[in-house]
């Protein structure tokens, strides 16, 4: 008997995971840890016979031998999927993910300077239709006052952390642009008095880039994310200005100026996907091969499925099949160890390769929070100024525990029960809070909408993962650069 794998004669059977085969090798998705396992031909033909029946350790090892496996290998190969927990005897294996623990050092800050923006973009989630943001009788711009507050909370509510982060917003986040530029200074002397490194970014829709806002990215090293949706007809088929007039002709020249002087971090292109953009291969080479930027993001608009602009269900599908097309392309320039630039592979293959597990979908709330002008704290950027999701203030007490721990409870996977046999939920874990309240009015609720396609979503990058894995395994070395500041 294998006292490696069991001190009882009892039956073994599979364990969970995602089978999937690239490059002529087999590999398991392990579900309840994350990771990725490379599985041995006796290791497969365990498998099948595990698939067929349970069997002890014992019958295994002699079923493996009789097809023709040394027993030295068999054993090793029954061992190796047992330690994985791929295959497991009657007792099973518990691993939850874990619930947050008391007092989760915060990372990130995300500090929305205005709620106010010099365009007039149909589907915005802050303006639209389907805002949840309450505004009414609060500042339109952030005051030194809050953001000297709201920078003193990040560093007292990060202790431990040996690095932590600030991200810029809006609204239009350059409509505040002396603020931004008090923060920069403010924080830095701050971070370095409590012996923490401390980056920058921001989110803008380019319209408002002078060569003043330029040079002082450029001098700060602060990450640019520009909001747009690609060639001029389809950028300008929602990005207007409150007259209808596109922002196109404004922002590209402007952009291009940021690109060709910003070296010190890659420039990011943020596109939103409506029913009226969905041609992601033209948008894609157009932001990446025309514009300059480094990497090109996609997401779908946050909308109520009736409204105009929201993507149906034919066009979803033709949106995966033209992400497939382009994370195919984004593999063989892998293969050949070119970066690609489609982030959303990239940021997939990063927490593949992280084994990461997640027990909610996000920071939102753990290890990231927004401000609002008012000094309001929110979950994330895209709940600021709601009084609905509010979970404390800057000015007055700081993160209400009470209302975290109620919005954290409420997200965590172990409440989602549609979640709990599906192979993709350690990378999905349910989907975004935000969509969430807008489709189902519950921050809580899995995003079942977008079930087939993220599952389909998960199994393409597990296999890109594998074949970079098997061809060119020196270039996930690049995803220890992507990890979070820790």
């Amino acid at each position: 008997m294998m006292s490696t794998v069991t001190s009882t004669v009892t039956p073994l059977s599979l364990g969970e995971f995602h089978h999937f085969q690239t490059a002529g090798v087999d590999f398991l998705y392990l579900v309840p840890s994350g990771g990725v396992f490379a599985v041995s031909p006796a290791g497969r033909a365990a498998m099948e016979l595990l698939r067929e029946k349970p069997l002890d350790a014992d019958d295994l090892l002699a079923a493996l031998v009789a097809k023709g496996y040394a027993a030295p290998d068999a054993q090793e190969a029954i061992t190796d999927l047992f330690e994985a927990r791929a295959i497991r005897d009657v007792r099973g294996f518990e691993d939850p993910p874990q619930d947050p623990v008391d007092n989760f050092p915060l990372q990130s800050l995300v500090m929305n300077l205005t709620n106010q923006c010099n365009l007039s973009c149909q589907y915005c989630y802050e303006f639209g239709e389907d805002k949840v943001a309450t505004p009414d009788g609060k500042p339109k711009f952030m005051s030194e006052e809050v953001a000297k507050a709201s920078v003193d909370h990040l560093i007292a509510s990060s202790k431990g952390r040996r690095a932590v982060h600030i991200t810029f917003f809006g609204g239009e986040t350059l409509m505040n642009f002396p603020l931004l530029k008090w923060v920069v200074t403010y924080a830095t002397e701050q971070a370095q008095l409590a012996g923490q490194f401390i980056d920058f970014s921001l989110t803008t829709n380019g319209t408002l880039l002078s060569p003043e806002v330029i040079d002082f990215l450029v001098e700060n090293s602060i990450g640019v994310t520009v909001s747009m949706d690609g060639p001029k007809e389809m950028h300008d088929a929602l990005r207007v200005y409150a007259n209808g007039k596109g922002s196109y002709d404004v922002l590209a020249p402007k952009v291009k100026a940021l690109i060709a002087k910003h070296s010190t971090r890659p420039i990011a292109a943020r596109v939103t996907l409506t029913q009226q953009v969905t041609s992601v291969k033209d948008i894609f080479h157009h932001l990446k091969h025309e514009m300059g930027f480094a990497e090109v993001g996609f997401a779908p608009v946050t909308a109520a499925p009736d409204r105009l602009y929201t993507i149906g269900n034919s066009n979803m599908d033709r949106v995966f099949d033209q992400f497939k097309e382009l994370a195919v392309e984004y593999r063989d320039w892998a293969v050949e160890n070119r970066m690609h630039g489609f982030s959303n592979v990239s940021d997939t293959l990063a927490e593949i390769h992280a084994g990461i597990n997640k027990s909610h979908p996000c920071g939102a709330g753990l290890g990231l929070v927004g401000v609002g002008p008012s000094g309001d704290i929110a979950p994330c950027h895209r709940f600021v100024d709601s009084d609905t999701h509010a979970l404390g203030s800057v000015l007055d007490g700081g993160l209400d525990k009470a209302k975290q721990k109620e919005f954290l409870d409420r997200g965590h996977i172990g409440a989602k029960f549609d979640c709990h046999t599906c192979f993709a939920r350690p990378l999905c874990a349910g989907g975004c809070h935000h969509e969430a309240f807008v489709r189902y009015g519950d921050t809580g609720h899995p995003n079942l909408h977008f079930c087939d396609w993220i599952r389909g979503w998960t199994d393409l990058c597990l296999n890109i993962y594998g074949e970079i894995a098997v061809k060119n395994p020196g270039f996930l070395d690049r995803f220890e650069q992507r990890k979070p500041l820790q």
